[in-house]
């Protein structure tokens, strides 16, 4: 007997970005029917002229008003209609209020549905940050969203394109504040997190590879004392802990040793250290058609109660509503949202 697949709740973005028409490249592909249960959570009339930029046929959008509706159906898209979204207004490519409401309200239903276990895992298209605060909502991304309305305090992001998996001890703030946030706790915790992820996802014993803050990983003290005084001390407590934590380990070197296979996952100090590795490799631009051919990488919030994975991508306003977008970071995201919910539906949770 077939196991059920998982039902994942896909918000739709902000809506003047590319997120609506890739949600319906995505979920026009019947393979992905195969994977999991997917349901829209957005606005049914947007997902309706998306399929028109998409330029994808033979598709319907069903307006559903809550999970039990849903039929998941190869060929029709299942969009759990909040209906917020002023088609008079709307234009493609724009920051508004009104679309980063829409976006925000998506996520917050998402969260809702996954909190009360209506939905197995929750898949995120990209918001628009300014729009989202244009709204009057004060949040500087996904994850502080996800953090704020699940309660989590302890939280960090993972982003997994092929063998490189990166997570971070700090995020959304400044570097001068990244710096001052590389303290021996939260380090510990995040490579306490790391090894969960990775257990998560099927790494019996993972090798955790932790990043130093400064060149040379300090050299010993030369260019700063963050590895001596904070980094190498989380380090030896979690590998007392049973962790196979190796480090600090030079930054310029650590990505491609692990994406080499030399490590299962990075503990990256700050976001553009941990950011800029994954997308030289995820996003391959092409000159001579002037597109890109790959827009890959996932972006999974760990130490949630509920299952978060996203594309790794922003709203891309430039290309909303041409159909020149592609939906390859969404179909990995969505795969790693079923691992990880299959996983957390085996194990009660990671």
């Amino acid at each position: 007997m077939a196991e059920a697949k998982q039902i994942l709740a896909i918000t739709m973005g902000d809506p003047a970005g590319i997120g609506p028409e890739i949600t319906a490249m995505a979920l026009a592909r019947p393979e992905t029917y195969k994977k999991c249960k997917p349901l829209v959570v957005g606005d049914a009339k947007v997902m309706t002229k998306a399929l028109e930029a998409a330029k994808v046929s033979g598709v319907k959008i069903r307006p559903v008003s809550s999970v039990s509706e849903a039929k998941f159906e190869p060929g029709t898209i299942d969009v759990y209609d909040l209906a917020n979204v002023d088609m008079a207004q709307f234009a493609y490519g724009k920051v508004s209020a009104m679309a980063g409401n829409a976006a925000f309200e998506y996520v917050v239903k998402a969260i809702e549905l996954a909190m009360a276990n209506e939905v197995d895992g929750t898949i995120t298209n990209p918001i628009n940050k300014e729009a989202i605060n244009l709204a009057g909502h004060h949040f500087s991304g996904h994850t502080e969203i996800y953090a704020e309305y699940t309660g989590t305090k302890d939280y960090s992001m993972m982003l997994a394109d092929g063998n490189l998996r990166v997570v971070h001890v700090s995020t959304h703030v400044s570097l001068r504040e990244a710096c001052d946030r590389v303290k021996k706790p939260r380090v510990l915790k995040v490579i306490q997190i790391a090894d969960e992820a990775c257990k998560s996802i099927g790494i019996a014993k993972p090798r955790i590879a932790v990043a130093g803050l400064n060149p040379h990983a300090g050299e010993n003290g030369l260019f700063g004392r963050e590895e001596i005084e904070e980094i190498s001390p989380a380090i030896a407590e979690a590998r007392a802990a049973g962790i196979d934590a190796i480090g600090p380990v030079p930054p310029d070197t650590v990505f491609s040793k692990a994406n080499g296979k030399m490590y299962d996952i990075v503990v990256a100090m700050y976001h553009d250290q941990g950011h800029i590795p994954l997308k030289v490799l995820g996003f391959q631009y092409n000159p001579e058609k002037g597109k890109w051919n790959a827009v890959n990488g996932v972006n999974i919030t760990l130490g949630l109660p509920i299952v978060r994975s996203s594309v790794d991508h922003g709203t891309a306003f430039d290309q909303a509503g041409t159909g020149s977008a592609t939906d390859s970071s969404l179909l990995n995201a969505i795969d790693y949202g079923v691992r990880l919910a299959e996983n957390r539906h085996h194990q009660g949770g990671f």
